[in-house]
């Protein structure tokens, strides 16, 4: 087996294959075929690559080859946006009458699809602390069609044990779908441990320059060719110029994490120690509750970390106000570093009771980009001094 950084360079090297070094980017919508059965046989191939944009491209081919490989699975497929990928998916797995399970601690997009959408068409929704293994097995009940998890966890970077999981639903016969956004199949690979699909908002690190929004899903051929057949239903197809940035984006994925995984870790120990932090969410800190599971399933903590202040909202708004580097936006992955107060930003997706369920007010989501070490944790340093100062 290749290593990684092959794997994102030449994956898709006998896709469309031709003497370009460069993939072309075949904007069209539609292909034309050569007769009846040609153009048949092209209407129902499962992500297909030259027939209809919304059934395949040849760009969304390749990106699927290199995230089938990077994650260890049968195969792959995109999507318009990451709420696209786990909605198509979930929409493809349950029907009125089934029961999900999910986690408190998750995407508040995420949680949106599972405390609201899914209500609304008839299936049943647990949340459980994913904390505790046992307490997925509690929530399974004769209808559970689907379990739903995130590792790290957006924004409180909580640990699920994947392995734990993906055998308790085998062992019942129901599929599991993984969010490994935080991750990147370069710290984690959740089908390693037995998690069927595996799910990223695309937008983030694979893309790593924020000029994308994307979807990717990756696990068994059968079950991504369930979730094609609805995502032929929902149109969230992404476009080909999308698709050939989010793959250019993927050639560098290998060199980029290692430098957001430094710069996390960095930002997590210095943060720490600093009397306006009540607490970092990072599972790479020695002092997280799960490191060691952490350490048992992953390779590199990610760039992500979560940043309590004690002086709640005030602090937490004046440190986002202060920092120099990191700009304030709901994104992360990129290679600048951003910052956002979760509280805020899902406002628009859950109610007032859900958000305080999920995220504390003085929270402050770090994502750590690919700068120079020293000045991001400088910069973060300065500006918890100025909110400790400005809300005393």
């Amino acid at each position: 087996m290749p290593g990684k950084s092959t794997v994102t360079v030449h994956a898709d090297r006998e896709i469309h294959p031709g003497r370009a070094v460069a993939p072309p980017i075949f904007q069209t919508a539609a292909f034309s075929a050569e007769d009846a059965p040609a153009f048949a046989a092209g209407a129902v191939e499962p992500r297909g690559t030259d027939f209809y944009t919304r059934f395949g491209n040849p760009n969304h081919a390749q990106v699927a080859a290199v995230i089938a490989d990077l994650e260890g699975t049968e195969a792959a497929m995109v999507t318009a946006s990451g709420m696209a990928a786990v909605t198509t998916a979930v929409l493809a797995l349950v029907s009125a009458g089934d029961h999900v399970i999910g986690q408190k601690s998750t995407y508040g997009g995420t949680a949106s699809v599972l405390l609201n959408l899914l209500p609304r068409l008839g299936v049943d929704t647990t949340l459980v602390d994913q904390r505790d293994p046992e307490v997925f097995e509690k929530a399974l009940v004769p209808t559970t069609r689907l379990i739903l998890v995130e590792t790290p966890s957006n924004p409180l970077l909580q640990i699920t044990d994947l392995r734990a999981v993906a055998d308790l639903a085998r062992a019942h016969g129901v599929p599991t779908l993984a969010d490994n956004t935080f991750a990147t199949p370069l710290n984690q690979r959740p089908a390693d441990f037995g998690i069927d699909v595996v799910w990223h908002s695309a937008t983030k690190y694979l893309n790593g320059h924020t000029d994308v929004s994307a979807g990717v899903l990756a696990g068994p051929a059968e079950i991504l060719d369930r979730i094609w057949d609805t995502s032929l239903l929902t149109g969230a197809t992404l476009g080909p110029i999308d698709a050939w940035l989010l793959l250019r984006g993927l050639r560098t994925l290998p060199l980029r994490v290692p430098r957001h995984n430094e710069n996390g870790q960095a930002l997590a120990e210095a943060l720490s120690r600093h009397p306006a932090v009540s607490r970092v969410h990072y599972p790479g800190l020695a002092t997280h509750p799960q490191h060691k599971l952490a350490l048992d399933q992953m390779n590199g903590f990610g760039g992500v970390l979560g940043v309590e202040f004690a002086g709640g909202y005030e602090t937490a708004d004046a440190f986002l106000g202060a920092l120099r580097y990191p700009r304030r936006s709901a994104s992360l992955g990129g290679v600048e570093s951003l910052a956002v107060h979760p509280a805020s930003m899902w406002a628009g997706m859950l109610s007032d009771e859900q958000i305080t369920d999920a995220v504390p007010p003085g929270l402050v989501r770090l994502a750590a980009g690919t700068e120079d070490t020293a000045d991001l944790v400088a910069d973060a340093l300065a500006a918890a001094d100025t909110a400790a100062r400005t809300t005393a």
